[in-house]
């Protein structure tokens, strides 16, 4: 599978470490996703412009991070990362790309909009869906101690908030998860898709 590519992407990130987990190889296509600039190599393949995009060995493509690491799940003979009627799993892996959504929303109206365009109110609401995520993470870190879709989206979420929101003080009242995300950042397929840009 060719990947296009972006190393600070957390969307990205989770397509590789289900790759990684599952003993799968990734071909880095270069690209430059934008919101605002958008890549007409990957427009090409996918008309949102966004990454990850996957190229299947047949010229195909497919879009969005779930559906390409549901697409990594079935191509293994390993222990399955979406477990047939686990919905609690999908949901999971809903709840940390919800948080991802306002993580991302959060970021680009703070750096890539106009401070004289910014919206307060807006930012606000996106921080408040951050933190009660963070609240059901908290209630749930007692189940994540399997490797899978959910505990990867998870992680991943969790660590796009310690790089682009440092002072986001997240570990303070959630003793659970921040156990839980410090041992599980420790997985190679975590140590080798540390985000950077």
């Amino acid at each position: 599978m060719k990947l296009f590519y972006s190393p600070a992407s957390p969307y990205v990130r989770k397509v590789m470490v289900m790759a990684h987990e599952t003993g799968q190889e990734v071909d880095k296509l270069d690209s430059a996703a934008s919101p605002i600039n958008r890549d007409q190599k990957i427009v090409d393949h996918n008309p949102t412009g966004k990454v990850p995009t996957a190229i299947l060995p047949d010229g195909s493509a497919l879009y969005d991070s779930r559906v390409i690491c549901r697409w990594l799940d079935a191509q293994h003979a390993g222990p399955k990362m979406y477990p047939e009627g686990n919905w609690d799993i999908v949901r999971q892996e809903a709840l940390a790309d919800g948080l991802l959504d306002a993580a991302l929303l959060a970021r680009y109206e703070t750096v890539m909009r106009p401070e004289e365009m910014r919206w307060p109110e807006w930012l606000q609401g996106q921080m408040d869906k951050i933190a009660s995520s963070l609240d059901t993470m908290e209630t749930e870190a007692e189940s994540l101690k399997d490797v899978n879709a959910g505990s990867i989206a998870i992680g991943c979420a969790v660590a796009y908030l310690d790089f682009r929101f440092p002072d986001y003080p997240w570990r303070t009242s959630r003793p659970q998860l921040t156990r839980w995300y410090e041992a599980f950042s420790q997985r190679a397929s975590f140590q080798m898709t540390q985000p950077n840009g």
